[in-house]
């Protein structure tokens, strides 16, 4: 039995194992699993890696997708670039494991947020400086839209403050990408520090959390009139291309 996974931690509001049940099945495949291996430190996923000598490849999640580059063998050059990693492939050679990186959230993104765009979302906040942030800012770059990064310890020039979101900068900033975990099961209370009064009709905002469907920052931002589109889609998606690449790798 061949195994892949999702490692990372939290894990508990995953869907992912789902979706690639849903891949095996569409294509009549009987001798793979999907699991979750919970790992809250790194160097878990190593130990994970080398203890289970049947997995294959290995889906990353929060709170790794740097903090796993320097462990990894050889990096595709596009998450080089991103520095991010969220799918990882695994080729046993006798003693020796080799470890390669790819990132597969840059197509899931694309082409979950791309028939959303309007001519009018030229400049985009992107919430948070993790993994997936970069993934997004990527994006952005490739489509020619203008962003910053807001953090709660800005320290890069592109970066912001959450305070520094207010009315007169969201009449310009008009695309919004949550990049966090702020709304995620099981803390589906929680929202972005930021006013959401300053949102319209005109705002568009993708949260790349999908659990729960409708997180409490799209319905704050939908309150207003905004657009509104969770991370479902792009999950499916990043999945897809995820077995596609560990097919392409094998």
């Amino acid at each position: 039995m061949r195994v892949f996974g999702l490692a990372g931690y939290p894990l508990t509001h995953s869907f992912s194992p789902k979706l690639f049940e849903d891949i095996f099945e569409r294509e009549k495949i009987s001798d793979c699993a999907y699991s979750l291996f919970p790992c809250p430190i790194v160097e878990d996923i190593f130990s994970l890696i080398k203890g289970n000598k049947d997995l294959c490849g290995i889906n990353i999640t929060i709170p790794h997708k740097k903090s796993i580059l320097p462990f990894l063998d050889e990096v595709d050059e596009t998450a080089k670039q991103i520095g991010a990693v969220n799918t990882v492939t695994i080729k046993r050679e006798g003693d020796h494991t080799l470890l390669k990186g790819f990132n597969s959230d840059i197509i899931g993104f694309e082409k979950a947020i791309k028939p959303f765009l309007k001519t009018w979302h030229s400049d985009a906040l992107i919430f948070g400086t993790g993994g997936a942030s970069v993934a997004a800012s990527f994006v952005l770059k490739k489509l020619g839209i203008n962003w910053l990064e807001v953090s709660r310890n800005p320290v890069l020039q592109n970066q912001i403050n959450y305070v520094d979101v207010n009315v007169g900068l969201l009449q310009k900033y008009t695309l919004l990408v949550n990049a966090t975990p702020v709304g995620m099961f099981p803390n589906t209370n929680s929202y972005l520090p930021i006013s959401f009064d300053g949102l319209s009709e005109k705002h568009l905002f993708f949260d790349m959390v999908y659990n729960p469907e409708m997180t409490f920052n799209m319905e704050l931002a939908h309150a207003q009139g905004a657009t509104v589109v969770n991370g479902m889609e792009m999950l499916r998606l990043q999945a897809e291309e995820a077995w596609r690449i560990f097919g392409a790798e094998s």
